[in-house]
């Protein structure tokens, strides 16, 4: 590797002067010699020392970046002889796509569309399926039939508010498994938190979502802030619950179990009966779809949304700055997780025996009225991935 010559030696300036970390600089210089065939499929790289030397690393930065480039299938490392380029397949895959609820939930649009961005640029073809519903009776057709269709891999989002939710994702899970195929979850797990499955998943990190979102209002004045959730709802609300809860801990006030309420939020006796049993000032939403059914709810109860009960939710859909007063929110990084996404789903491939992650994206808090500030303050929140 000639680093002291060419355009990779400019980029590495270039990378030493942009602050990139050593074990970055050195991914990516690997990155480009393959890409530009310098170095061929079954080469052999530099030793861990000669990477040391010529980027002024430690053994340990050099070692993280063969893991990393190890992870994403670049190169594969063999015990007392050293790393070498991996044969990358020509053409793409053929994935399959279980959707529940696209065309009705708005997050899950944009991670569609984030997917077929990936779809383009490294010619991946996708199986659409809209069908899938909570029939028990439809979900072994489709997996069966995507089975026959020999795809590389599924994306799948677990059910959600039915009954028979559970059974049904397990018994999905449990085809593909048979099969062979790898399953990518998109947003949610199909067990209940804190359990985890043993998939991937791609996501936010919604324990601290919930935790953000809560803070945010306790930080506006909020003193008596509720929680509330439909019942049924995906493994992720039991998540963002558990970083409400602890907000309201960590603000040193003291947490009611009756505060969480798992309810339909537009049916106006139970909302009614929970304003005036607990007197909520502050309400953290599931998701911005039951924040903008809560907010019609407060409409025909005469309680005004951020002069009496101040509200934020989770999602930034669409409608969120169309509601009778737009809503402070969690944005998710839809598109963005889609292309995560089919990456995960590549390293999962390339690498099948790795143990199952978690591909956690930033989010961000926007801030509008109905927390009592004025619209379009927005504050960027990292959440930890790993």
């Amino acid at each position: 590797m000639q680093y002291a010559c060419g355009g990779l030696y400019y980029q590495v300036v270039l990378d030493i002067a942009r602050g990139i970390p050593k074990y970055q600089q050195i991914v990516h210089s690997v990155r480009e010699e393959i890409a530009t065939g310098q170095y061929t499929q079954g080469q052999r790289l530099p030793s861990e020392s000669d990477l040391g030397r010529a980027f002024g690393a430690s053994r340990i930065t050099v070692n993280r970046a063969l893991r990393e480039l190890q992870f994403a299938g670049l190169i594969e490392r063999r015990a007392g002889s050293g790393s070498y380029v991996r044969a990358i397949p020509s053409q793409g895959y053929t994935f399959g796509l279980l959707l529940p609820e696209l065309g009705q939930t708005e997050i899950f649009d944009p991670i569609w569309r984030g997917m077929t961005q990936a779809q383009q640029t490294d010619h991946h073809t996708l199986l659409l399926s809209r069908s899938l519903d909570d029939s028990e009776a439809k979900a072994p057709p489709l997996c069966r039939h995507m089975i026959a269709k020999k795809v590389s891999g599924v994306f799948f989002a677990p059910l959600e508010l039915t009954p028979g939710k559970d059974h049904i994702n397990r018994s999905i899970a449990a085809e593909f498994q048979k099969a062979g195929i790898p399953m990518v979850l998109l947003d949610r797990d199909l067990v209940d938190y804190p359990e985890r499955s043993g998939f991937d998943l791609v996501g936010i990190d919604n324990r601290r979502a919930g935790h953000v979102v809560t803070d945010h209002l306790l930080c506006s004045g909020c003193k008596r802030v509720i929680f509330v959730g439909r019942p049924g709802s995906a493994p992720t609300v039991d998540a963002r619950i558990a970083g409400y809860r602890e907000a309201i801990l960590d603000s040193g006030l003291k947490f009611h179990s009756e505060f969480v309420c798992r309810i339909d939020p537009s049916d106006t006796d139970a909302v009614g009966q929970i304003m005036k049993k607990v007197r909520p000032d502050g309400v953290v939403c599931a998701n911005d779809f039951t924040a903008g059914n809560l907010m019609k709810t407060f409409n025909k109860l005469n309680v005004s949304v951020a002069d009496q009960v101040r509200m934020a939710g989770i999602d930034d859909v669409k409608y969120a700055t169309l509601l009778p007063v737009p809503l402070t929110t969690i944005h998710q990084p839809c598109t963005a997780i889609g292309l995560a996404a089919v990456e995960t789903m590549v390293q999962r491939l390339r690498n099948p025996d790795s143990p199952a992650r978690d591909v956690l994206l930033n989010f961000r808090l926007v801030i509008r009225q109905s927390c009592g500030h004025s619209s379009g303050s927005a504050n960027p929140v990292a959440a930890e991935g790993n």
